[in-house]
């Protein structure tokens, strides 16, 4: 009969652990966030012309998780997310070109092809990101924030293209 007792204790042990880690692993993000990015570009990256700039939204306004805010900037190499740039903490999130603008729920990313930049380096602050040789971002009209732990979105912001950009690009293919 105390045996009983002995194995209901060491598995309530058991399982108290199990879920006391778990819960530790979802929760690290919150309780010791990264601390904010301060990134820089390079004197060469800053007199580079901006393809496209956009700006971080909260998709759901009713989902008080999963938010953004602040700006992002396109340059042919690189995407840049502002010192403004701001997400609710959360697991495993990327950076994403993707093609389909508007994106504002998770199911949007369907069936999209999206250029995966990496992962997230903090929940604030300026932050650089490359793009991979190759990619025409003529194509890509949005850049998310990604959970990739949860397939959920966390916040996208539709771009706008830069007329000057593109003129600047068309004179020196006909100069």
């Amino acid at each position: 009969m105390w045996w009983r007792s002995a194995a209901v204790f060491v598995a309530g042990g058991v399982l108290g652990t199990a879920f006391g880690v778990a819960l530790g692993f979802f929760m690290f993000p919150y309780v010791f966030p990264p601390p904010p990015a301060a990134e820089r570009l390079s004197e060469i990256e800053r007199t580079s012309p901006v393809v496209a700039d956009g700006r971080f939204m909260h998709a759901n306004p009713s989902d008080p998780i999963h938010w953004g805010k602040g700006g992002v900037t396109v340059r042919q190499d690189s995407v840049f997310l502002g010192e403004d740039f701001e997400v609710g903490p959360g697991p495993k999130f990327h950076v994403y070109l993707v093609p389909k603008a508007p994106i504002r729920a998770s199911g949007d990313l369907a069936g999209q092809m999206f250029v995966d930049l990496g992962r997230l380096r903090a929940f604030k602050g300026s932050q650089r990101y490359q793009i991979p040789a190759g990619v025409d971002l003529e194509k890509y009209r949005s850049v998310i924030i990604w959970c990739e732990q949860f397939s959920v979105l966390i916040s996208p912001a539709d771009l706008s293209s830069r007329p000057s950009a593109r003129a600047r690009k068309a004179g020196t293919k006909g100069g």
